[in-house]
């Protein structure tokens, strides 16, 4: 029996007798001190704490069925481009998330940024299409003027480290771009220990394999860090690579200016 049972029947009893046949309440109060204490809550709810400000936090979501990004959030639109669910690289598809709508029938589209050139290319795409949302709270923001890279938690600066970036004749794409992948175990030297591929694209390298994307890497030739040395690409030492991987998620903003 519980201790509220108890304490309840007891109650009961009491209430029924006249004054003269109640007990000595010294007597009653000894007896529900014996008995069992009831046992600890299931849930414990603990102390609150403050949730990380939305205002660092941006969304992003992978391809999960083949599907065509429109113009408009209606299916009769003119289509902008047919998007796989893996990228050259093999690796899922990943989308900037901007926003949603719902369209006459009931249909919900989300506006992403596409993969494709020219680079800022933005377009509608139907919600069954896409996987679940994921959400990041960094920011990597590469300055090509100053040659440095640096990487954003909620607002903090963690991570800042010089690099290499495009000549003139084969610029790094300036814009907003997304971490879509990070890939190790190159069998060639040139890219480091660690890759980031990014949703950018070459403007004038289209021809490459791949269709030209721009990623982010390590190198075995340190020696031209900081500059302008590769082919659109942003290169960093090895050891800033490493720590970066332990920093940046995939599906991180970057920002190239």
């Amino acid at each position: 029996m519980s201790a509220l049972a108890a304490l309840t029947l007891v109650s009961q009893i009491w209430a029924g007798l006249s004054a003269s046949d109640r007990p000595d309440e010294t007597a009653a109060s000894a007896a529900l001190d014996a008995l069992p204490a009831a046992p600890a809550p299931s849930l414990h709810i603990g102390r609150p704490e403050h949730l990380a400000s939305g205002r660092y936090l941006s969304r992003w979501t992978i391809v999960r069925t083949r599907t065509i990004a429109r113009t408009e959030p209606v299916a009769t639109s003119s289509p902008v481009a047919s998007l796989a669910t893996a990228t050259p690289d093999r690796t899922p598809n990943a989308l900037t998330v901007l926003r949603t709508t719902t369209d006459a029938a009931g249909q919900l589209w989300v506006k992403v940024r596409l993969p494709v050139l020219p680079n800022g290319t933005v377009a509608w795409v139907r919600r069954h299409s896409l996987g679940a949302y994921q959400t990041v709270s960094t920011h990597l923001v590469v300055d090509r003027q100053r040659l440095r890279a640096t990487l954003h938690r909620n607002g903090r600066l963690v991570f800042t480290a010089p690099v290499g970036v495009g000549t003139d004749s084969w610029p790094t794409p300036a814009g907003s771009f997304l971490i879509r992948s990070e890939l190790t175990r190159y069998a060639s030297a040139f890219y480091g220990p660690v890759a980031f591929g990014m949703s950018a694209r070459s403007a004038v390298l289209t021809d490459w394999p791949g269709g030209g994307f721009v990623g982010i890497h390590g190198t075995n030739e340190p020696r031209l860090i900081p500059g302008r040395i590769s082919h659109g690409c942003v290169r960093m030492r090895n050891s800033d690579i490493l720590r970066l991987a332990k920093l940046m998620p995939v599906g991180t903003p970057v920002t190239i200016r």
